[in-house]
This record gives structure tokens, sequence and C-alpha cells, in this order.
């Protein structure tokens, strides 16, 4: 958690608000992968890919 701590820190500061949503979608990606490992669901969520 330091980490995004970090992350939004350095984003108010240098006003680089444009990075939220890259963080964001890279965070979403991270949890699918997660939960797609290890679910039934795995096989639909890897024909998105």
């Amino acid at each position: 958690m330091d980490f995004l701590k970090d992350l939004w820190l350095f984003m108010k500061e240098r006003k680089k608000y444009w990075l939220i949503p890259v963080v964001i979608v890279l965070l979403l990606l991270g949890v699918l992968i997660v939960f797609g490992g290890s679910s039934a669901v795995a096989p639909f969520i890897y024909t998105l890919f």
C-alpha cells in the first residue's frame, strides 16, 4: 500500500493526473488475471485475450 500512496503523492505533486487511468487499467488487469487463474470463469476470461 505504500507504493500506491507514493504513486498518488507523485502524481499530485507533479500534476501527472493523466497517469490515473493507466494505473486503474493496470490494477484491473491484474485483478482479472488473479481472479481468472483460480476460478471456473478462467476459460471465459482467456477468450478475451
